[in-house]
């Protein structure tokens, strides 16, 4: 089984005991969830990314905490090492991939994201709830960084150099080629130099992943096989949705760039280009 599973699949996870289902929605950028009238899917615990597992020591939006803090949050979740993972959004596929890079960096593996969230499940006539549950126990979840699935701004600007190396921005056109302003406050208009476009929009079909042989198809003309990938976007959310959608199409080594354009763009000392310009 790939890590992005569809709804039939979800139920037969659903019926080993080890099972936990994750809601890891998150608002998106000028656009706020629904949260008047709350659907979930039952028995599912909130994957809270932007309080409990975002680092609130920095300025930045999103950025992953430490492994430490991690394992502790993740087990008041009750996860335990042996725990299979349904993550899942409100949205369709938006957010939940975030959740699952953050597990497989930190080194828990049987993590699943479902393909098309709530919307799907509702679509196929199955029973919602309008609460979280929370867990009476703790885990025995104990996080063990894999820091092959990591970038910061200091090993990203390491390997601009490097031809081998493909760092693929998954925001929108007009945002990458600097023509639009940012919607953060103090963040440059531009790119990283020498990255490549591929908004994640790309790999959706509305609510759904596309299919692997699409993927493939928008994939393949900037991806390596030999190199590295680093996915960028914003606050690190979308370009999460790239690295699931390259872990699907096959590609062995994928990263997210945690800080993403929040963190370059607001710093004035980093180079960016706009357009196919360099600064």
């Amino acid at each position: 089984m790939t890590s992005l599973i569809t709804i039939e699949q979800s139920k037969e996870l659903l019926a080993n005991p080890k099972t936990i289902v994750l809601d890891a929605t998150i608002d998106k950028v000028n656009q706020k969830i629904d949260n008047s009238h709350v659907k979930l899917i039952p028995n599912s615990l909130f994957f809270d990314i932007e309080h409990n597992f975002s680092d609130h020591t920095t300025s930045l939006p999103h950025t992953m905490i430490d492994m430490v803090n991690f394992t502790a949050k993740a087990q008041q979740l009750g996860i335990n090492d042996d725990s299979i993972l349904i993550i899942y959004d409100r949205w369709g596929v938006y957010s939940s991939p975030r959740a699952w890079w953050m597990f497989n960096y930190m080194g828990h593996k049987n993590v699943y994201v479902l393909n098309g969230g709530l919307p799907a499940w509702e679509s196929n006539g199955l029973p919602t709830v309008s609460e979280h549950i929370t867990s009476n126990e703790l885990g025995n979840f104990e996080a063990k960084k894999q820091n092959n699935w990591f970038a910061d701004t200091q090993f990203v600007l390491s390997l601009l150099p490097e031809k081998s190396t493909r760092i693929i921005d998954a925001r929108g056109k007009g945002r990458f080629l600097g023509t639009i302003p940012e919607p953060r406050e103090g963040v440059r208009s531009g790119h990283i130099p020498q990255s490549y476009n591929i908004p994640f929009e790309e790999v959706l079909a509305g609510i759904y992943m596309k299919d692997t042989t699409a993927v493939k198809e928008t994939l393949s003309s900037l991806l390596t096989q030999e190199g590295l990938n680093i996915f960028s976007c914003g606050s690190g959310i979308t370009a999460s949705v790239l690295a699931l959608a390259a872990y699907e199409a096959d590609y062995k080594n994928i990263a997210v760039y945690d800080g993403s354009w929040a963190e370059w763009g607001a710093d004035s000392t980093l180079p960016i280009a706009i357009g196919d310009e360099s600064l």
